[in-house]
């Protein structure tokens, strides 16, 4: 009876928590559409900017943000998988692996601006690319890369020894294994990794300040090479320097909605992919 009792108040415990973290979850999307859907429209989502950012459009930020969010996922993706995949199936287990597992962990919670310190020092200064689309992007695929390298590290691990061991016993070679059995098996959590990437590199400010992004430009960008305006600076920036406040403001709350839209969108990309991979291989 008693443990009837606490397994009930365990439940009861962890439906709490659900509820709040959805409660908190619907409640900024609420606060997000209610204070934004007022300032979309056609013109909104396309044109460009102008009378000082008070008028016109926000398309030249959607479009750098997609830019930056997709350069730093084709950056940190295969480093991050092949790295994986080094650590896991190819490195002996021990003192150093534990060393350098620890290290990407803690690289993970380093803070984001110093990032864009590291970004502004060696893609923009060193490497001479300037501040641009693939300083941006290169800061930012660095900066998802210790999240992504984790995820997969997790989903390799998953995968059940003995299926590495059916495969050897049939004859195949080590990376085959790796390529017919463990990769396949993994992809749900690769993805699932992935997924979490694009959110954080669709979301950062500090890291593209310094590399990547513009207060204002006039038109598109024209190559890797050229300055971009990107939705969360362009928030950042219409809250803290505009000198019009009250229809800089709306307009924020309109980038904040079009973000969480852009970063859902790219996430249900990503969630179709591993659906259907995993009813490719499951059948």
């Amino acid at each position: 009876m008693k443990k009837q009792i606490v397994q009930k108040l365990g439940f009861s415990l962890i439906f709490l928590c659900m509820l709040i973290t959805l409660f908190f979850l619907f409640l900024i999307i609420y606060f997000i559409t209610t204070r934004g859907i007022k300032v979309i429209s056609w013109e909104f989502l396309t044109a460009l900017p102008h009378e000082e950012m008070t008028k016109g459009g926000i398309a030249p930020a959607i479009l750098g943000t997609f830019y930056l969010t997709l350069g730093a996922i084709l950056v940190s993706l295969p480093l991050g998988i092949a790295c994986a995949i080094y650590l896991c199936e190819y490195t002996p287990q021990g003192f150093l692996l534990n060393i350098i597992r620890m290290s990407i962990n803690n690289l993970a919670g380093v803070p984001s601006v110093v990032f864009g310190l590291f970004g502004l020092a060696i893609f923009v200064k060193f490497f001479g690319f300037g501040v641009s689309i693939i300083s941006g992007s290169l800061t930012l695929g660095i900066l998802i890369l210790p999240l992504i390298i984790s995820a997969v590290q997790e989903a390799l691990m998953a995968v059940p020894v003995s299926l590495r061991e059916a495969s050897f016993a049939l004859g195949a070679t080590k990376w085959q294994t790796i390529k017919k059995a463990v990769l396949p098996n993994a992809l749900s959590g690769i993805l699932t990794g992935t997924i979490l990437s694009i959110g954080r590199a669709a979301g950062e400010t500090a890291p593209i300040i310094f590399t990547a992004v513009a207060f204002y430009t006039k038109g598109y960008p024209k190559s890797l090479f050229s300055e971009v305006m990107a939705l969360p600076y362009h928030i950042y920036a219409l809250m803290t320097e505009g000198i019009y406040p009250e229809a800089q403001t709306s307009i924020a709350y309109g980038c904040s909605l079009i973000l969480l839209f852009l970063v859902l969108s790219l996430s249900s990309v990503a969630i179709l992919i591993r659906q259907r991979r995993r009813s490719l291989h499951y059948g």
